[in-house]
């Protein structure tokens, strides 16, 4: 029999408290073991009920969600997911609270909330239980310090512009990508990324990345040339793929309907690199729940690519990792902090 997963719930409203409470134990594989007004009550109420799963508001008083979530998860790592309105402030507060160690979101909606409501709770629901599964004890101990310094220039990366770099990620997969992307020097080549989110956040999490790391990282827009120096995030809610035009790659919106479960899908994306880029990519499959991007991975790698994989103890989900490389599109599994390097050296591998 599974194993019930215990839930706090965290918000400032009693009404939200309450329908939460109610759409989570609607599913008997979870119990909500208690609530709290703010995080100085939650704080309290985590080491007396040692939930497995907490559920976060990320606008609250006294404290907001984003700092109770640093004073959290380096002294007791928990899983987290954020409850969060899709407001412009919500959206920048979700990413830095992904930063800050939570595993996922689910936005509360904010018009129709009628019809919005059981669509949330299902989403929830499900994201309760895989964030039950995640390996959050990387944070124990651990200095949130977003400024590490990025690795220095190659001048082998500069000669590699028809080079493209592809990775697929899901659950987890805000921090790790990060964590790549810092580590790639301001030369290396075009690099295209999907992140299952919805449209709206994909923004906010470029320009997050931008400000962080020696490449320049903006949302892909359609007909976007893949480019050394340049880092495309795939938009929420949209479809893309890479073909060749000319002598470069570009980015194709590819329609809004889901593929392998998600729209992005990692599988579309990564299906068009191995048609159109082929042996020239390289191709990475982060943290994240379920198999998108295993065939598309596959695909890659019988097209020529050079293609990796997460390992399982850096990963806070190891679903797409360990697809990818059970089905062969992987080559090996890496720990994230070698990502970077991995794929810097492929790039300049002989072929």
């Amino acid at each position: 029999m599974a194993r019930t997963v215990r839930v706090l719930i965290i918000d400032d409203s009693a009404l939200v408290r309450n329908i939460l409470s109610q759409g989570l134990s609607m599913d008997p594989g979870i119990e909500v073991v208690g609530t709290a007004s703010d995080p100085y009550i939650a704080r309290d109420k985590i080491v007396e009920l040692q939930p497995d799963v907490l559920t976060l508001d990320v606008e609250m008083p006294r404290m907001d969600g984003v700092a109770f979530l640093r004073k959290l998860m380096p002294q007791y790592p928990i899983p987290v997911v954020m409850v969060s309105s899709l407001t412009q402030r919500g959206k920048q507060i979700t990413i830095d609270a992904l930063e800050a160690g939570a595993v996922d979101f689910v936005a509360k909606p904010t018009s129709n909330v009628a019809a919005g409501l059981n669509s949330m709770l299902m989403e929830l629901r499900a994201k309760v239980k895989i964030a039950s599964t995640a390996n959050v004890s990387h944070w124990k101990g651990k200095r949130i310090d977003p400024q590490r310094p990025a690795a220095p220039g190659s001048k082998a990366l500069a000669e590699s512009t028809d080079k493209v770099i592809a990775i697929g990620a899901s659950t987890g997969g805000t921090e790790a990508i990060r964590r790549v992307i810092e580590g790639f020097p301001a030369t290396t080549s075009g690099v295209v990324i999907v992140q299952h989110m919805p449209g709206g956040f994909t923004k906010m999490f470029s320009d997050r990345l931008n400000q962080l790391c020696l490449m320049q990282v903006k949302e892909a827009a359609n007909g976007d040339r893949v480019r050394a120096g340049l880092v495309l995030v795939a938009p929420g809610g949209v479809q893309l793929k890479i073909i060749r035009s000319g002598g470069f790659y570009e980015v194709r919106y590819g329609g809004t309907d889901k593929v392998s479960g998600h729209c992005p899908s990692v599988d579309v994306m990564m299906h068009s690199v191995a048609e159109h880029v082929g042996p020239n990519a390289i191709g990475a499959m982060l943290t994240g729940m379920g198999q998108d991007g295993a065939e598309g991975m596959l695909a890659m790698k019988k097209a020529g690519a050079r293609c990796i994989a997460q390992d399982e103890s850096s990963s806070v989900v190891f679903g797409m990792p360990k697809v990818a490389f059970e089905k062969g599109g992987a080559e090996r599994l890496v720990p994230l902090d070698k990502i970077a390097p991995t794929l810097l050296g492929l790039l300049t591998e002989k072929k």
